[in-house]
């Protein structure tokens, strides 16, 4: 396995305004979210992300978890695990797994 995802992520928490709302439902800032994730992770694996792609339609569902598809420079692919904590769209990460 590479090594950026060899060791298990301390769970980091994420939040900010990452919440739209609209059409009766609340859902996660997925622009938003993806730029809080690639700084995150950027800090905590010490390696430069090429892009994250989170799912634009998330609801804001306290317990539910989603993934995003993190991008490396060198073609890299790892799926970021994310639960959303509570009603006002907090999330953490609770895993990070290289693609196969």
């Amino acid at each position: 396995m590479r090594p950026v995802l060899r060791a298990l992520l301390v769970v980091a928490s994420l939040s900010a305004a990452l919440v739209l709302s609209g059409c009766g439902d609340t859902v996660i800032d997925d622009a938003k979210l993806e730029d809080t994730l690639q700084a995150s992770l950027e800090e905590s694996v010490e390696r430069k992300i090429a892009a994250v792609d989170c799912p634009s339609d998330q609801k804001v569902e306290a317990e539910a978890t989603f993934d995003c598809l993190v991008r490396f420079p060198n073609g890299d692919k790892a799926t970021a695990t994310l639960e959303i904590v509570n009603n006002d769209a907090d999330v953490n990460i609770v895993g990070l797994k290289a693609n196969e």
